[in-house]
């Protein structure tokens, strides 16, 4: 069973209203006792939520809710929602519904937003509040669209912007603040960013271990000295990110950063078990465990309806090696599974399954390359980024049309009124012009019927006198 969303508050609300997280005297920027207090408040949070360690980093259009509850299945123990457009989220109905839905069962959750404006990211926060365990401001994203709008790790061009967002979430939203950030060329650049994230309110600090200027992950090692440097310098929890492919990543990352915790992203896509406590740490998912969890995913889509872009990337990723031997079942995924109903995708997967077994094999045998199916990857990336930048301007289209139409909408609500204004005023001038003229023609007539009204009554007495 999902959960439904509240309606959304006005930014005009959101920018007056008050928060439940911490006492009214004591607001971000922090500093002193009051920090103090701030980074108490953070751990004795963390510490409710069970000190969670394993975490599903927000994947645009891929950790939606069936995604989440299939890795919680299997050893995470906290996750994100894809990065939420607070505008978008905020102002259509629509964009609400394909891009987010949670359950009871979907906690800890991390409810990311990406924003560049403090009143409508508190305002698009307070929608769903209520089903977060954090609200998490995306400070980390480098793609080309949130360089087109200004967010996600381009916002570390104003750091001033940055510290008024998180302060104004601190101070309004009733659940805690996070961010998930990249480093800084500099260090000593990145230790001072955390810090005043820590002072303007944050509560948990996501760190991933690359630069801004590296948009593909598997071409750079990330730095997880860098992260290391972040976790010493700051006293609120520190998750950390990067390179982790299987749970001896994860517990290495840990114990080299001195981290609370660790997401993961991509591996997480073919490997939804990767934090599971009941294999080997060093193992990874074998090609008959993932059609089983392909098959276990599709049976949380069925209790978790999701969108069928999202549903058949997923499947791609799982049974990407199968799909490499049985070449004319992936086209037929990719060509027949574009629609609404997922019934034909789950039935594309069980034929899947009865050509697998008949093989008699547990592995497959490529007809693709590695090189081939890599760049048949990254040019169906490439493809989904665009219809994504297409949806969102798309979408902030629509808005930037509402809001141009509305002051011609009030001109033309101004010019009836006028209009109706000056109509009354003519119909009061004709009507006060007729009154005189109506008493006039009165008196007028009475004048005229006086000495009818006198011959009337002497007409009796003369009538008598000559015998009628």
């Amino acid at each position: 069973m999902t959960v439904a969303v509240a309606d959304a508050p006005t930014v005009e609300a959101a920018a007056h209203a008050g928060s439940s997280s911490q006492p009214s005297v004591d607001r971000p920027p922090y500093s002193g006792a009051a920090l103090e207090a701030h980074v108490q408040r953070s751990w004795d949070y963390f510490k409710s939520l069970g000190s969670p360690k394993w975490h599903v980093a927000p994947m645009v259009d891929q950790s939606e809710l069936p995604f989440r509850m299939l890795c919680r299945a299997h050893g995470a123990e906290a996750a994100y929602t894809p990065m939420l457009h607070s505008r978008l989220f905020l102002e259509q109905h629509k964009y609400r519904e394909e891009h987010f839905s949670t359950c009871p069962g979907d906690r800890p959750l991390f409810i990311q937003f990406c924003a560049n404006d403090p009143d409508t990211f508190v305002a698009a926060a307070q929608i769903v509040q209520e089903h977060a365990d954090y609200i998490d401001l995306n400070l980390g994203c480098p793609q080309r669209i949130a360089k087109r709008g200004f967010y996600g790790a381009f916002l570390m061009d104003d750091l001033q912007l940055i510290e008024q967002l998180v302060t104004a979430a601190a101070s309004r939203l009733a659940k805690p603040v996070s961010c998930k950030i990249r480093l800084f060329p500099d260090i000593s650049k990145t230790i001072e960013y955390a810090r005043m994230l820590q002072a303007a309110g944050c509560s948990l600090l996501a760190v991933h271990g690359r630069l801004r200027e590296c948009k593909d992950n598997s071409a750079v090692r990330a730095d997880w000295d860098g992260i290391a440097a972040v976790r010493a310098a700051v006293q609120i929890p520190v998750l950390a990110n990067g390179d982790v492919q299987c749970m001896a990543d994860a517990q290495r990352l840990m114990a080299h950063t001195k981290a609370d915790g660790v997401m993961s992203a991509e591996p997480l896509l073919s490997d939804p078990a990767l934090f599971s406590s009941s294999r080997q740490p060093e193992a990874t998912i074998s090609h008959m465990e993932s059609y089983q969890v392909c098959v276990e995913y599709l049976d949380l889509v069925a209790s978790y309806p999701s969108h069928a872009r999202m549903v058949k990337g997923h499947v791609h990723k799982l049974l990407r090696g199968w799909l490499a031997e049985f070449t004319e079942l992936r086209e037929r995924i990719q060509r027949d599974a574009s629609g609404g109903d997922l019934t034909v995708l789950r039935s594309l997967v069980a034929e899947l399954g009865e050509q697998i077994a008949a093989t008699g094999r547990d592995y497959p045998i490529p007809k693709l390359t590695e090189r081939k199916l890599k760049q048949m990857e990254k040019e169906a990336a490439k493809q989904t980024s665009i219809q994504e930048q297409e949806r969102e301007a798309a979408g902030l289209a629509a808005i930037g049309a509402a809001v141009a139409a509305e002051p011609q909408q009030q001109q033309q609500q101004l010019v009836q009124q006028q209009q109706q204004e000056t109509l009354l005023q003519q119909q009061q001038q004709q009507e006060g012009r007729e009154q005189p003229q109506q008493l006039g023609k009165q008196a007028a007539g009475d004048c005229l019927d006086e000495p009818a009204q006198k011959r009337q009554q002497t007409m009796p007495a003369e009538a008598a006198a000559v015998g009628v």
